[in-house]
């Protein structure tokens, strides 16, 4: 799978761990930035990510902040995007099978290195089940559109 990857300075050391241990498991991982931990605007980097799953360069994208929420504010202003902050299994697994979520926003100053990594592979092993839940996206699809 290819993930964008994107980060602010407070998620940078995440994503360089995250970064590696996605291409270990074999997906295509395009860095997105940021490249130090100086501080940036996190929604510079939340909507690289969200641009690039919705003009389809990646097939999901994960972003990484201080707590994952002003990531996941940007990140849902781009048309198409269904992102989702998760600080635990059950949000991470529930916001593909019910949401399908395509973008995972997580907080490095709530999540060790080890959860971030663990969160992010369930997330993006987790299907989205469809049923009811398709045309409940459909209606968040719907109103994007005008």
């Amino acid at each position: 799978m290819k993930i964008a990857l994107g980060s602010d300075h407070a998620g940078f050391q995440a994503k360089e761990a995250l970064k590696l241990a996605l291409a270990t498991a074999g997906h295509v991982v395009e860095d997105l930035g940021t490249k130090s931990t100086e501080s940036v605007d996190y929604s510079d980097f939340g909507l690289r990510v969200a641009r690039a799953v919705s003009e389809g360069a990646a097939d999901r994208g994960i972003a990484i902040c201080g707590t994952g929420i002003g990531m996941c504010i940007a990140a849902n202003k781009v048309r198409g995007i269904r992102a989702a902050v998760a600080h635990d299994a059950f949000t991470a697994e529930m916001s593909r099978r019910h949401n399908d979520a395509n973008v995972l926003c997580l907080g490095a100053r709530l999540l060790a290195e080890d959860r971030i990594r663990e969160l992010s592979r369930l997330w993006l092993e987790t299907p989205f089940e469809g049923g009811r839940h398709e045309r409940r996206i459909g209606r968040i699809s719907d109103y994007e559109k005008g």
